[in-house]
């Protein structure tokens, strides 16, 4: 019997000149573990004096992680976090209660244009830990670990897996991995009795039975793990872990309570600074997204 679930093929998204493929949420599956959202950004070609530009924007109640295969992100905060996001590292940013953030090229990449290439996921936090204060970690790609399963080269990017920790501090059971898979090598990854998913960066695999093409993601059945096969050399990301309950989210809010979610809506709606949920961000305080009319659909600029 397959241990495949579903394959999901990602959907472009505009967001404002600058596309993304969306992976999670999927009409029919909204999460995996408490993963509830994934875009890969690009990869795209910036010319020179072209950039990302995701202006301020709030979050409640999930933790966001950011990695990068090429380019360079600035993310400020209303922490006063001011990271220069690079391949390889591990940005995690706990929204908590409530937080603000902005994402942008870099100046001097903007100046002589350049590539990005990375993904971007939300992850629920249980529901005790939901309304915790904000906070923001990153994590240089040396801190994280690397290992060899066989030909496969393994790097963990937050929770435990294969007995091996990263040093992000996670709030729930889960793992988020990248596998450099060369052709013909096979993963028979183990789950640990955790929701898993791989999603294909780029190359061509063979997910148990079925053939997995770059930007579609292979959910496995329930806990059972997923045999990979690379059909050419490829880039795996495996995801996944214990589930924390289902949640509701409206544009960036994601949340247990309906009633936590009318409430911010209302707080953003003055936009940040009019709220101790969500201050302005020093360096970063003349602009802001503003909130979508009730009828835009469900989604976020990043």
């Amino acid at each position: 019997m397959s241990r495949l679930k579903l394959v999901i093929t990602s959907r472009d998204r505009d967001l404002g000149g600058f596309n993304v493929r969306r992976v999670l949420p999927y009409p029919t599956h909204r999460m995996v573990g408490p993963f509830l959202f994934l875009d890969h950004m690009g990869p795209t070609q910036f010319a020179p004096g072209k950039g990302m530009d995701v202006r301020p924007h709030p979050h409640i109640n999930l933790a966001t992680v950011t990695y990068l295969f090429e380019g360079a992100i600035h993310h400020r905060d209303s922490l006063g976090s001011d990271q220069r996001i690079e391949p390889g590292a591990i940005n995690w940013m706990t929204a908590g209660r409530g937080i603000v953030h902005s994402e942008r090229m870099p100046e001097v990449t903007r100046v002589h244009g350049g590539r990005l290439n990375g993904l971007q996921c939300w992850v629920a936090l249980p529901e005790n830990q939901e309304e915790c204060e904000p906070s923001f970690e990153h994590h240089p790609a040396v801190t994280l670990p690397q290992f060899l399963n066989g030909s496969i080269k393994l790097k963990l990017l937050l929770g435990k897996s294969a007995g091996h920790e990263s040093p992000v501090k996670v709030h729930s059971d889960l793992f988020y991995m990248e596998a450099l898979m060369p052709k013909g090598a096979v993963l028979e990854f183990d789950s640990e009795n955790r929701e898993t998913a791989a999603y294909l960066v780029h190359g061509e695999v063979r997910v148990e039975e079925q053939r997995i093409l770059a930007g579609s993601m292979a959910v496995g059945d329930r806990t059972q793990g997923l045999k990979i096969e690379a059909l050419q050399d490829s880039r795996v990301m495996l995801l996944g872990g214990k589930s924390v309950g289902p949640r509701f989210m409206f544009w960036n809010f994601v949340s247990s309570s309906k009633d936590r979610l009318e409430e911010v809506k209302r707080e953003w709606a003055k936009g940040p600074g009019h709220s101790p949920r969500f201050p302005k961000i020093p360096g970063d305080d003349q602009e802001f997204i503003p909130l979508p009319d009730e009828a835009a659909p469900k989604g976020t600029p990043l």
